[in-house]
């Protein structure tokens, strides 16, 4: 793939999913939360081909095994419904006739097919959907009153601090194609997949098939490369709906424009990656880990997982503790064979392990640069040329705290 300078990507300064054309989005409170927002939805003018990629926690929350059937019929979709403050996972059958009511009744406000409505849902598990709340939603928020992107964004938001979202553009065939993102996520984060609610969309042309390579693409070196708690939840997702009104050539993999349209979803999903890694619960940093000169880029993405996993090493990033013995205790652990004595380690620019030793270090100075925001830690592993970059947060005190009393 040739190298592409992000002078052909423009991230935009505000926007995100209205961004490309002919979408709209909204979001109201039903009542299934006490105060703030719940329910949100967005809709393309036209059916948008439809990509997705979804939690590998064997219990799928009933709104996951609903969209993707639906998607399977025509591989697109026209709309999407999501609520907050209830998973509706774990709650069989009736769960899964709740998911399907809420596609139903979307889809007839919209006078539209009900495979062509994606249904997600996020919050507290295994318990029931509380559905003449979410009827009642339903019949209202398309009114004028409920359209705006922000309320789409807060209304999907659970335990999160703040919105996540992001708009680019760039170029196919002379043609302006944009792409806008929203996420929420915040616990229940780890690789496997995107461990969160991820909603993408692009007026760009594209195929099924195209679409899904490239997200799953993306997705590998993104949103499968960060981790909060090691917890991967049930109702993960992320859905991409391009709907073809940029009015480009269809892309394909042959297309000139194709490593362009890759590397724009790539600035979108890793943007909202690390954001969903910084907002993580009770964190004050986000963590970065370059590993480097592996043998293969799976070798560099499980040894980058394993120190991002490492609760040890989490919890000297929070407490400005240089340890660096805890790094290299995750990479020991990692499953990646390696050569010990070839392996360098360093805390931001700060060499700490080397040959096999450790070297020099001013602890007070390594301190004061764990005191930042945003920490980077890299790793040589002299074996290759591939490398990887993985994401997090550090674990405090007030994790436990969220997390203590979530349900109550």
């Amino acid at each position: 793939m040739s190298a592409i300078s992000m002078n052909e990507i423009v991230v935009l300064e505000e926007g995100s999913v209205t961004i490309p054309k002919g979408f709209k989005a909204g979001g109201m409170h039903c009542g299934i939360k006490r105060k703030r927002l719940d329910l949100g939805y967005i809709v393309s003018e036209v059916p948008a081909i439809a990509a997705g990629v979804y939690t590998m926690n064997t219990f799928q929350a009933a709104p996951l095994i609903i969209t993707q059937e639906s998607i399977a019929k025509e591989k697109k979709v026209q709309a999407i419904i999501v609520n907050s403050g209830n998973a509706n996972a774990c709650t069989g059958e009736q769960g899964l006739k709740d998911a399907a009511t809420m596609q139903k009744e979307f889809a007839s406000e919209l006078g539209i097919g009900e495979h062509l409505v994606a249904v997600t849902s996020t919050g507290v598990i295994g318990e029931l959907l509380p559905m003449d709340s979410i009827k009642s939603g339903i019949k209202q928020i398309l009114q004028k009153e409920y359209e705006d992107e922000i309320k789409f964004k807060q209304a999907i938001l659970t335990t999160d601090t703040c919105m996540k979202d992001i708009a680019v553009q760039i170029k196919v065939d002379g043609k302006t194609v944009s792409f806008g993102g929203a996420a929420k996520g915040s616990g229940m984060i780890h690789p496997n997949m995107a461990t969160m609610l991820g909603f993408v969309t692009t007026d760009a042309n594209i195929g099924h098939e195209d679409l899904l390579f490239a997200l799953k693409d993306v997705t590998n070196q993104t949103f499968n490369m960060i981790t909060v708690d090691g917890d991967t939840s049930t109702n993960d997702m992320v859905l991409v709906m391009a709907n073809g009104l940029a009015g480009n050539e269809k892309l394909t993999k042959e297309h000139p424009d194709w490593n362009v349209f890759v590397k724009g979803l790539k600035v979108v999903c890793e943007s909202l990656a690390k954001k969903i890694a910084k907002d993580g619960e009770g964190a004050t940093k986000l963590i970065e880990v370059q590993v480097n000169g592996a043998y293969s880029v799976t070798a560099a993405s499980a040894v980058g997982k394993s120190i991002i996993s490492s609760n040890l090493v989490k919890t000297a990033i929070y407490g400005t503790d240089p340890n660096w013995g805890r790094i290299v205790s995750a990479i020991g652990y990692s499953g990646v064979p390696v050569e010990p004595n070839a392996i360098k380690v360093s805390i931001g620019p700060f060499p700490v392990f080397e040959n096999g030793l450790p070297c020099v270090i001013s602890e007070v100075t390594v301190k004061e640069y764990l005191e930042q925001e945003n920490i980077q830690i890299f790793v040589e592993l002299n074996q290759g040329e591939s490398n990887a970059t993985a994401w997090g947060c550090d674990l405090t005190y007030d994790y436990v705290k969220i997390n203590a009393s979530y349900r109550t």
